[in-house]
C-alpha cells in the first residue's frame, strides 16, 4: 500500500524527543527532484570496527579503540512505474551500448541523495545527507507470477562514502 503525502503543515513540526516518528512517509531524491514510487529504504547502517590492543606490562586486559567506519549498502525499492530514474542511473555504471573508451566517468554517476522523513501532518522532521552514492546492483523487475496479484518491484542497491544526519532538523523541547 502506497502513502499519499499530504500538503506540508505551515506550522513548525511538533516532533518532540520523545515521541517516536512513523517510518511510512519519506521521500528520496536524487538530482534536484524527487523519485516517485519508492516504498523502502534499507540499510541506513555504520558499523565501526574494534581495535583490541595490549599494553605488553598488563597481560591481563585488552585495550578496545575505535578502528575503521563502514557504511552498509543502501536499497531502495518502489513500484515499477513510467519512470525511469533507477534504470538511467544504472546505465551510467553499465551500459552495452556504448563503445570502449566513452563509458561514464566517476563524476557523472556518483550522486548525494535526500532521504527525508515527515511527521503524519506533512512536515518535514528529518533529512539524511547521503555522500558519493552510486548503484551497484539494478534488478529491474521482481518475480513475475501470473498466480498473484502484487505489483512489480524494481530494487535499486547503493553503495556510497557515508552519510550524515542534517543538523539542521534537530526537535525542540516542547514547554
Amino acid at each position: 500500500m502506497l502513502r499519499v503525502m499530504r500538503a506540508v503543515s505551515e506550522f513548525p513540526f511538533s516532533l518532540t524527543l520523545d515521541e517516536p516518528c512513523r517510518n511510512y512517509t519519506f521521500r528520496v531524491k536524487w538530482d534536484g527532484r524527487y523519485i516517485p514510487a519508492i516504498t523502502r529504504v534499507l540499510g541506513l547502517t555504520r558499523t565501526t570496527e574494534v581495535v583490541e590492543n595490549r599494553d605488553g606490562s598488563d597481560p591481563s586486559i585488552n585495550r578496545k579503540s575505535a578502528g575503521l567506519t563502514r557504511f552498509e549498502a543502501i536499497t531502495l525499492e518502489r513500484g515499477l512505474t513510467g519512470d525511469t530514474s533507477f534504470e538511467e542511473w544504472a546505465n551510467l555504471v553499465w551500459n552495452p551500448e556504448i563503445e570502449l573508451g566513452s563509458e561514464a566517468s566517476v563524476r557523472e554517476f556518483r550522486k548525494n541523495i535526500l532521504i527525508e522523513l515527515y511527521e503524519d501532518s506533512g512536515q518535514l522532521v528529518r533529512t539524511y545527507i547521503v555522500r558519493r552514492a552510486w548503484p551497484s546492483e539494478y534488478q529491474a523487475l521482481s518475480t513475475l507470477d501470473a498466480g498473484e496479484n502484487g505489483v512489480v518491484i524494481e530494487r535499486m542497491r547503493l553503495e556510497s562514502e557515508g552519510w550524515e544526519r542534517e543538523a539542521a532538523m534537530v526537535p525542540q523541547p516542547q514547554s
